[in-house]
């Protein structure tokens, strides 16, 4: 596993359930612009659902991908687990993003 992807899942396990994050807040708390490299990281995730990567969103609210998907049972299977913690999911956007946004201050 690089450094790189456990500082990744390191700030991940601190977002409880309930609230969600986005790969733009954890490329940033790192320091770095690599959104794509946090999804990466994600997308190779060997410790979910402990760590939880369904927790992260994209900035606009939409769900982004799950399991390096972007459609289909994958994202079906995301939107899940969000709604089983408490996360208003409406045509494949988090509801109330800024109050359920966690940015790891």
């Amino acid at each position: 596993m690089s450094h790189f992807n456990q500082k990744i899942y390191d700030l991940l396990i601190k977002v409880p359930a309930g609230q969600v994050t986005t790969y733009k807040a954890l490329a940033e708390n790192l320091g770095t612009r690599a959104y794509q490299a946090v999804g990466n990281a994600l997308k190779n995730n060997p410790d979910a659902p402990r760590i939880p990567c369904h927790r992260v969103v994209k900035s606009n609210g939409k769900i982004g991908g799950f399991n390096g998907q972007t459609t289909g049972m994958e994202i079906k299977r995301k939107i899940k687990l969000l709604e089983k913690e408490g996360v208003l999911v409406k045509q494949g956007e988090v509801c109330n993003l800024s109050k359920i946004f966690f940015d790891f201050s």
